[in-house]
């Protein structure tokens, strides 16, 4: 079967003094996800999975229009710091060469309940129970780039760590899965569809 791990689209940016920030996505993150959806349009997806948090849903919402789907939540595919109080794009942080960009590059900043090991643990799991649910077909997932990370660290049997790339937003990330659980990793950072769009695709690319 083929997996599609597809990072959000961009999000706006919340801090919040308490409670869960869990963002919507950004006008240029909703133009992305359509360019998403018209691009995978013209390949059969049989079932469509997604992360809980908003960014997430609002990225598969339209791909389950085009495609005539339900999208299916799944909790173990949310991000590390889901609880966090505060989501700022990676980018802001950089261009503002904020203490918590510095802190990420270094493998510092941490804001997650989780250790790495559960993170990566909770997030194989449930990735390779949709693996099972559909042999034979094409399955996408809507996530983030934390999950991304850890599942295709896994398959190339990297060791644990907080990212070893840097996953562009609505990326997709293709993952060939066969029944006898063997997994090959067919593409990484997919996004044509954001080429010559003027949209933001990542830290170092403008579509």
């Amino acid at each position: 079967m083929e997996l599609m791990l597809i990072r959000h689209a961009l999000p706006v940016r919340r801090e919040l003094e308490q409670g869960i920030a869990d963002p919507e996505l950004s006008e240029a993150g909703v133009a992305q996800a359509r360019l998403l959806a018209d691009y995978l349009a013209s390949e059969t997806i049989d079932a469509l999975y997604s992360s809980p948090l908003l960014r997430a849903r609002q990225t598969a919402a339209p791909i389950a229009v085009a495609n005539g789907l339900v999208t299916v939540i799944v909790d173990d595919v949310a991000e590390w710091d889901r609880t966090s109080s505060e989501y700022v794009p990676i980018e802001e942080l950089k261009a503002a060469d904020d203490p918590r960009w510095r802190a990420m590059v270094n493998g510092e900043f941490d804001m997650s309940d989780e250790t790495p090991e559960t993170f990566r643990s909770r997030v194989v799991r449930a990735i390779d129970g949709i693996i099972d649910r559909h042999p034979g077909g094409r399955v996408a997932v809507t996530c983030h780039g934390g999950v991304v990370n850890a599942y295709l660290a896994h398959v190339l049997g990297l060791p644990v760590s907080t990212g070893f790339f840097y996953p562009n937003y609505t990326s997709i990330h293709r993952v060939a899965a066969s029944r006898a659980g063997h997994r090959s990793i067919v593409t990484v950072n997919e996004t044509a569809h954001l080429r010559n769009s003027g949209l933001p695709i990542g830290i170092l690319q403008q579509g």
